[in-house]
């Protein structure tokens, strides 16, 4: 079975954008190395056919910084799964008034958020690979 793909946005020079990076990281890196892996939403984008093939017909979970959803969107459009989306705006509400850090270094607090919402991107991998057990 194939691994679950989680897409981040790229949101670069803006710290939802690397609190996207750095959850997805946790996962695929830490968390669920043997069950989750990345893609870049750069060759996504672009049409990069290596890009389209990681995620076509393949579930994915996308995170996005902001409202826009260009990670779920486009991964939407190349063919991908997306069976959960995961926004970091929505994280914030749970943390009101917090400084999360800047596009390049993320604060304490900012650090805190990253590993709730790894645990929730986890938490869903988790999910998906049992229901991939039951289907099989």
């Amino acid at each position: 079975m194939s691994k679950i793909k989680i897409i981040p946005c790229s949101g670069i020079g803006k710290a939802f954008g690397l609190m996207t990076r750095e959850a997805v990281f946790q996962v695929t890196n830490k968390l669920n190395p043997k069950e989750a892996e990345t893609a870049c939403l750069a060759h996504i984008i672009t049409g990069d056919a290596e890009g389209r093939d990681k995620v076509a017909g393949q579930r994915c979970i996308t995170v996005d910084g902001c409202p826009k959803l260009c990670a779920a969107k486009s991964v939407e459009f190349e063919g991908g799964i997306v069976k959960q989306q995961f926004r970091v705006i929505d994280e914030m509400k749970n943390h009101k008034g917090v400084n999360p850090g800047t596009g390049t270094a993320l604060s304490e607090d900012g650090w805190i958020i990253v590993d709730e919402l790894a645990e929730k991107i986890s938490a869903k991998v988790t999910e998906l690979v049992e229901e991939g057990k039951n289907n099989a």
